[in-house]
């Protein structure tokens, strides 16, 4: 039996991926399977259309989140969910006054990207290319299918 995870978010590094502040709550190498993030993002900050290989779900706990699945875009609002699964082209975007949301992946994989991104892309002036690189590199494909 493994121990259990405790995250106290207030201890935890906030990652600057692209301008939304991103901390690991539980990551893969812990869980041996899923991974649990925080994201809050000021106004218009999210990804580009991309998909990966793992299931994820997002969990609104403030502000609206624009999201876009293939040729469709809904809105969600606090308290609602949004599952995405594996494959799905999809982006994201803050509302107005930004938002906040959990989101969960179903493999190990996401942490270790987002930690890429904080490491190597400027939040302020980021390097599309590079973006993709990294992107590629961690399993993601950017851009629609």
């Amino acid at each position: 039996m493994g121990e259990p995870i405790v995250c106290d978010m207030r201890e935890t590094r906030a990652l600057n991926v692209v301008g939304e502040q991103l901390r690991v709550l539980a990551p893969g190498a812990k869980t041996g399977s899923y991974e649990i993030f925080h994201q809050a993002g000021p106004e218009g900050s999210g990804p580009p259309p991309h998909s990966h290989d793992w299931d994820e779900a997002f969990y609104v706990i403030a502000g609206e989140i624009a999201f876009g699945v293939g040729e469709r875009t809904l809105t969600a609002r606090p308290g609602m969910l949004v599952h995405l699964p594996a494959g799905t082209t999809h982006w994201f975007r803050f509302g107005p006054g930004g938002g906040e949301m959990v989101s969960v992946t179903s493999r190990e994989g996401a942490a270790q990207f987002f930690e890429a991104i904080d490491r190597e892309i400027a939040p302020d002036a980021p390097d599309l290319g590079k973006l993709v690189q990294v992107a590629e590199a961690h399993g993601l494909k950017v851009g629609a299918p």
